[in-house]
């Protein structure tokens, strides 16, 4: 097993899971017990300020929340933060760069290290114990290197094609298949 822990999982475009449809996942753990991770590029219409008031003055535009995926919508939510400097706190733990996994029960100013921003996902993407290494064998997914400024990014909708385009080769080509060779949404 190979972990694709702080890397991304992007969507190969014929992916059919109306679920994963486009979608990049920033793998958060990755063991042989299983993965867990969260959608980048799915956000809500759900505003941080109705949702969690307290953080929103840093939420990360676009100010809503994200589907981190289909696990648990609508118990679990995840954070993930910038800071300005390295400085983990029992509420603030770094992942990739100056980007890290905040605690959404705390406040702003629990988190160490001039918190800058914060993108909140309800649910996350998981898979148990060799799921997601089967689905990479089938060839599911790409795997790539994660930028910090993929888990914040202000243009979710372009991320799917801006992360295959900067991988060059056939990676890039790929992000130029037709949108409308997916699965049907309702």
């Amino acid at each position: 097993m190979t972990s694709t822990a702080c890397r991304l999982l992007v969507s190969v475009p014929t992916l059919d899971d109306p679920n994963f449809f486009r979608s990049v996942v920033f793998v958060i753990e990755h063991t042989e017990e299983g993965a867990v991770g969260v959608v980048l590029n799915q956000p809500t219409e759900a505003l941080i300020t109705d949702a969690l008031p307290d953080w929103a003055e840093v939420a990360a535009a676009p100010a809503v929340a994200f589907v981190g995926g289909p696990v648990q919508q609508h118990e679990a939510v995840i954070g993930l933060a910038r800071v300005g400097r390295l400085e983990s706190s029992d509420a603030w733990q770094p992942l990739l760069g100056r980007v890290g996994t905040v605690d959404l029960g705390r406040t702003p100013a629990d988190v160490l290290g001039d918190l800058e921003a914060v993108r909140v996902f309800a649910g996350y993407s998981g898979w148990g114990p060799g799921q997601l290494d089967d689905e990479l064998a089938r060839e599911g997914w790409f795997v790539v290197d994660a930028f910090p400024d993929d888990l914040l990014t202000p243009d979710p909708a372009s991320l799917w094609r801006t992360v295959l385009r900067r991988q060059g080769g056939d990676l890039a080509v790929a992000a130029n298949y037709p949108r409308d060779s997916g699965p049907a949404v309702n």
